[in-house]
């Protein structure tokens, strides 16, 4: 399952799957041909568009669909007693080898009623697929889209952290999460679990327990750090002191030394000591300008004494904005004293505290002087909108299309297998996804399309394409795989250019963005009409 573990297996499904598996089995329909397409509804967030991801995890799930001894023993307890034992027979036999499925480019963007997947095989077979299929996708594609919008408001020049780990929704949850955030545009993950089985860089630093376990230098049991290059042993903690001292010499920091903590110093000594290249210090357990600050220069003034440089500060409270300018202009001071310390005028400031976009977009109004954010609980919980929405509908059987109505015109599903392109105009930019009839000769660039809006008989549009795209690839077909599938970091760099490639600024901004039209062809639109009209009941008053 690619990193994922044992629990994706055929028992990850409802129950009714079960149920109508056997009603179906019982009455002879097995194995009759069936198309599924899988879909959403809405775009998540308020947005105008979303980021398909987890189709490798479904191909894998099919890939290795067996129900094993111990799986059927447990449906025969579940089944009602009279259930035929020939059936258990049956479900020995079920694996993905009669498959045909049909995908979006996983890192896609994607839009409402256009399938992401489609599956098509025996009736009895498509139909156990839908619940794990929907776990595989529904997550993914929504954390994905999450990190993604984070990455918009940050811009392309900040790092993103994913750091949500302890607040994802159990171990699965923060695996997930983890996993797609980088592919949405995270730059690293807390998560070192993620970082072993999907190769993303991992980072972190220490906690406020960390600092606050030390009170004294008496505590400090090590203090020897031997220069870089020359090998020199030095007692770093008595470094640290007289660069404190010094520095608190050079310009008016509003600071007195008895407000400076030497536990906090005690402790970043003690993490450079351990971790002399890569040193970067939690600077708010106490004061960020009246101690924090102060420690963390004077540490990495005397790591670079030594040899080694500091990797930067993280602040945890307090307003990022105003703190991220002060301590931008100490080390900028700092950075003057001497043309050796040139590197601390863009010493690295990391700011975690429940970022979520709207804290990212209001600092940015605010000119802040933040490197990286760390971000955890309202990206991985996707705090704003707990759920995708895809849904798996029958929409053809037996050759026959199918279709599903509703009050709720939204509800109602375009019947029949479909091929799906998407149109750009001659800006660059796409304009349309478009749904047509699997038989309809293909659209060409050039020449006029006629695009109507699937349910609204007045919005239609005629469109000349600079470009048209096919979206669907196969990806499975008996019983292997048809396309080889991309690294995380194909799949990564395929979300940032389908995204900046395919969509207008106005479809990416935050507030009120402008719908993206899924439009379908005229004899898709006058045959879903007549084919609604057929399936409807007629009313009667009286």
């Amino acid at each position: 399952m690619n990193g994922q573990d044992s629990l994706v297996q055929p028992l990850l499904t409802d129950f009714y799957q079960i149920t109508m598996c056997y009603a179906y089995w019982k009455t002879g329909t097995h194995n009759e041909p069936a198309v599924f397409d899988v879909f959403f509804r809405k775009n998540p967030f308020q947005g105008e568009f979303c980021v398909f991801a987890g189709l490798e995890d479904c191909l894998r799930f099919v890939e290795n669909f067996r129900f094993s001894q111990s799986d059927i023993d447990y449906i025969k307890k579940i089944l009602p007693e009279n259930a035929e034992t020939s059936f258990f027979e049956y479900l020995e036999t079920l694996d993905g080898s009669r498959l045909t499925i049909e995908a979006v480019r996983e890192g896609s963007v994607v839009f409402p009623k256009v399938p992401l997947i489609t599956i098509e095989g025996p009736l009895a077979m498509c139909q156990l697929l839908e619940t794990s299929i929907l776990n595989l996708v529904n997550f993914s594609s929504l954390v994905a889209t999450n990190a993604a919008r984070f990455r918009q408001a940050a811009g392309s020049k900040l790092q993103l952290l994913e750091f949500g780990l302890r607040r994802a929704q159990g171990p699965n949850g923060g695996l997930t999460a983890s996993k797609y955030c980088y592919i949405g545009g995270f730059n690293a993950t807390s998560n070192v679990l993620a970082g072993k089985l999907y190769g993303i860089p991992v980072k972190g630093t220490q906690a406020h327990s960390f600092i606050c376990s030390f009170t004294s230098p008496n505590e400090l049991k090590i203090r020897g750090l031997n220069h870089k290059t020359t090998n020199e042993p030095a007692d770093l903690f008595e470094l640290s002191i007289a660069k404190r001292s010094w520095i608190l010499e050079q310009f008016p920091w509003g600071v007195i030394s008895s407000e400076v903590s030497d536990g906090e110093l005690t402790a970043f000594v003690a993490y450079a000591i351990a971790f002399p290249d890569t040193f970067l210090a939690l600077i708010d357990t106490y004061d960020v300008l009246r101690s924090g600050v102060v420690n963390f220069v004077a540490v990495s003034l005397a790591l670079h004494d030594l040899g080694y440089r500091s990797m930067g500060c993280r602040i945890d409270s307090g307003d990022l904005s105003y703190l991220s300018k002060e301590l931008r202009n100490v080390f900028i001071k700092v950075a003057g004293l001497k043309t050796e310390f040139n590197f601390f005028e863009t010493m690295p400031i990391v700011a975690s505290n429940d970022i979520n976009e709207e804290t990212i977009m209001s600092l940015n109004e605010q000119q802040h002087e933040i490197n990286a954010f760390g971000v955890g609980t309202h990206l991985v919980t996707c705090q704003k909108q707990p759920a995708l929405g895809c849904v798996y509908k029958l929409v053809a059987q037996s050759s026959q299309p199918k279709i599903k109505l509703s009050q709720d015109v939204k509800k109602i599903t375009i019947p029949g297998k479909k091929k799906c392109y998407r149109i750009y105009g001659k800006n660059g930019y796409a304009i349309l996804d478009l749904m047509m009839l699997e038989n309809e000769p293909e659209p060409k660039p050039n020449e006029q399309i006629l695009c109507r809006h699937p349910f609204e008989e007045s919005k239609r549009a005629l469109v000349n394409a600079s470009k048209i795209e096919r979206l669907h690839n196969v990806y499975w077909k008996d019983g292997e795989l048809t396309a080889a599938l991309p690294t995380l970091n194909e799949i990564k760099e395929h979300v940032n250019d389908s995204i900046n490639r395919t969509l207008r600024q106005d479809h990416k901004r935050y507030l009120n963005p402008t719908p993206y039209k899924v439009s379908v062809s005229e004899r898709l639109y006058e045959f879903l009409h007549a084919f609604w009209l057929q399936n409807a009941p007629i009313g009667q008053l009286e």
